[in-house]
């Protein structure tokens, strides 16, 4: 493959991944409009993000893992074709059944994150991975905010279907594009998928965010609720008892283990809280009536338009730090990353009587998520052997959305638990969710000061053959 076809690589994974992005949140803001046109109640529409939520966290390690072994080009082509399908399905579809399997083969979608930093490790130049798997990264981050500014105009000048017709015809060039020109990775991992390790992992992440999405709706207490978190936890000690003994496991546990990856990979389930949290509640704290003693009563797209400060800073800090990593390092990244998401949410605990405010906050948190982003993918991929890379960055990918159900449901609770005489939440319920918040991404910088200074293992391109027990320096 000739070496200036990276480019045009880059391109492909860059639309693919951030299409998927963008479909996470570009349909939260339209779901009283799908609600309504689909003749349903709230609490289906809500599996419209939940099936999506649960598919993703399911196929992103388990794929991930494949690309490692088949091949990441093939398998990079076969979860493209599967999101054009779950599109094409989503703006097609008749009644609300149909539009949540829509969003289950959406989901596949989820392992585009980590077959594209496979990509990038295994095609790539050594000197070009950090920076691309930072540009990517802020693709990435910014693909979440497009799908928050995007969505209101979108439904108020054409229709929610609209929401699904545009990723279409997007994913089917992009198809093509991957199908022609994105070369085949030389590295394999060697082995097989481990059915049964696949199949605990599927289990015990449903029984886990199943709950955590639906527990505002079931009640915390309830037995369903109570019952599918232990679940969980069983399945959960099940599953590491089955990948302990496996020969060819899902997930190596000692990659796991690596003080660069769990330090990582525990600061991306705190900042996931913060990051998810902060983009599911911040809308409709803006959105609220002024008369109920705070928000600004913007319509869903005002709202969106004042988290344009978030998309703007998230995209060139991501860009920025990838220029930066040889230099500061991802650690150091990573920590102020988490800082800035920690002082954007204390500055919103007091201050958020203006709206100038509430663009301030959207600004530094989403400084703090390109940099965060782009710091997190760089420590897992060089710290663990190249055919480890789509298991272990489908697992970040992963834990940062536990994190994010986590710290929505908490933040649901704060502010739901307690209403008005006219059904809307107290300002008190967001101030202390967004001071649990702050608390969270502090937390997270905590854990990011654990990330080891040095690592024992490389990130090798097609242009070198290094050894993999190679000491190398990391900031």
């Amino acid at each position: 493959m000739p070496r200036k076809s990276t480019r045009l690589t880059f391109a492909v994974l860059a639309t693919g991944a951030g299409v998927f992005s963008m479909l996470q949140s570009l349909v939260a803001p339209a779901l009283p409009t799908v609600q309504h046109a689909l003749h349903t109640s709230q609490s289906t529409a809500t599996w419209v993000m939940t099936a999506y939520l649960l598919s993703a966290s399911v196929f992103t390690p388990i794929l991930g893992r494949v690309g490692d072994l088949i091949g990441k080009k093939r398998t990079l082509v076969a979860v493209l074709l599967a999101v054009l399908a779950g599109c094409l399905l989503a703006a097609l579809a008749p009644n609300i059944g149909v539009l949540i399997v829509a969003r289950v083969v959406q989901g596949i979608g989820g392992a585009l994150f980590p077959l594209s930093f496979g990509i990038i490790r295994d095609e790539f130049t050594p000197a070009e991975v950090s920076g691309s798997i930072s540009n990517l990264s802020a693709v990435i981050a910014a693909g979440g905010g497009v799908g928050i500014v995007a969505a209101g105009p979108i439904v108020s000048a054409l229709d929610y279907r609209w929401l699904f017709w545009i990723p279409v015809g997007v994913v089917a060039v992009t198809v093509l594009i991957a199908a022609r020109y994105v070369p085949e990775s030389p590295k394999r991992a060697e082995g097989s998928v481990s059915w049964l390790g696949a199949g605990l992992l599927s289990a015990w992440l449903v029984a886990l965010l199943l709950p955590l999405s639906q527990a505002g709706q079931w009640g915390w207490g309830s037995a369903r609720v109570l019952g599918l978190f232990g679940t969980a936890v069983v399945l959960f000690a099940v599953w590491l008892l089955a990948e302990t003994r496996s020969a060819t496991p899902l997930i190596d546990l000692r990659v796991m283990r690596l003080p660069a990856v769990w330090t990582t990979n525990t600061a991306a389930l705190l900042f996931g809280a913060g990051m998810y949290a902060i983009w599911s509640f911040l809308p409709g704290f803006v959105q609220t009536p002024a008369a109920a003693g705070y928000g600004f009563g913007a319509t869903v797209t005002e709202s969106g338009l004042l988290m344009l400060p978030m998309l703007i800073a998230m995209f060139l800090s991501g860009v920025i730090g990838g220029r930066l990593e040889h230099r500061v390092g991802a650690k150091a990244q990573l920590t102020a990353g988490a800082a800035l998401g920690a002082l954007a949410c204390g500055f919103l605990t007091l201050w958020h009587d203006q709206q100038w405010q509430i663009g301030v906050v959207a600004g530094l948190f989403g400084l703090g998520i390109g940099l965060a982003f782009a710091s997190m993918a760089n420590l897992i991929v060089g710290s663990v052997p190249p055919e480890q890379t789509g298991a272990a960055t489908g697992m970040n990918a992963n834990i940062r959305t536990i994190g994010g159900s986590i710290g929505a449901g908490l933040t649901s609770v704060l502010v739901t638990g307690r209403l008005q005489p006219s059904g809307l939440p107290y300002a008190s319920g967001y101030t202390h969710a967004w001071a649990l918040l702050a608390l969270f991404c502090l937390t997270a910088a905590g854990a990011a000061l654990l990330v080891p200074v040095r690592r024992a293992s490389r990130v090798a391109g097609p242009a070198t053959e290094r050894s993999a027990a190679a000491p190398v320096r990391v900031r």
